[in-house]
């Protein structure tokens, strides 16, 4: 059986300085295959030009689009899509969350946020993943980080930034149609930016606390967008690459 780190496209574009060291550090430490994507060929010329000039572009060329995944494997994930995709798109194959490889691990040098206060923002992409959430919590304790819990939380969470307010990407709900169409009912609906913004600032005005924690990269754009002192906890968990 074999395992693989999807190290998410999108979540490299937005932090490609980020990404790098947690790919080096999972491959390094845990040996596993670190591939793009959850499928083949998605969008890697268009992913590609995203990436900085030089060593970052040339490091993500490198890896394979995606891998080869077959009943009895693990796959580990920062990317609630890839996770679901590949959950319904390969059945046996055993989905995990980083945050959930991370908190195995008795050798990672957790940064130490001295008692910090943030509020915790779960994800409706993984509203049924108890075992993330844990492991979410578990890490911030690591990290000395006191956290709030939202009102709408663990499997209650209708939050995943304004994402759900505008049309989702063609492939989701072809590939997962269990969570991209039965499971989203009123959701996808596209409104203008105006909208948006106003929708995320309302949002964010009734978190417990302005700082805020996520894990994903969708609810990060949408807090940050609603005036939110948002971080995501990769953010928080590889200190030295931000």
């Amino acid at each position: 059986m074999s395992q693989y780190y999807i190290a998410s496209c999108v979540f490299t574009s937005k932090f490609p300085e980020l990404s790098s060291p947690i790919r080096e550090y999972v491959c390094g430490r845990f040996g596993m295959e670190t591939v793009r994507c959850c499928v083949p060929k998605y969008k890697i010329t268009e992913f590609e030009d995203k990436m900085p000039d030089g060593s970052l572009r040339d490091a993500w060329r490198s890896l394979p689009d995606s891998g080869d995944f077959q009943a009895g494997d693990d796959v580990y994930s920062l990317c609630h899509n890839c996770n679901n995709i590949i959950e319904e798109m390969h059945p046996g194959v055993h989905v995990h969350s980083l945050w959930e490889l991370l908190d195995t691990d008795d050798s990672f040098p957790f940064p130490d946020f001295h008692g910090m206060i943030a509020a915790i923002q779960d994800c409706w992409r993984s509203r049924d993943r108890k075992e993330e959430q844990d492991a979410v919590r578990s890490l911030l304790r690591k990290m000395n980080i006191n956290f709030i819990e939202a009102e709408e939380n663990h499997e209650q969470t209708d939050f995943c930034g304004v994402s759900l307010y505008r049309p989702q990407p063609p492939r989701n709900p072809n590939l997962a149609p269990k969570h991209y169409v039965a499971g989203a009912v009123g959701k996808f609906i596209p409104h203008t930016p105006e909208e948006q913004e106003q929708l995320m600032k309302d949002y964010c005005s009734r978190l417990p606390m302005n700082k805020v924690i996520c894990y994903c990269h969708y609810c990060l754009e949408g807090l940050l967008l609603g005036n939110a002192d948002a971080h995501h906890i990769a953010q928080l968990l590889f200190p030295e690459n931000e």
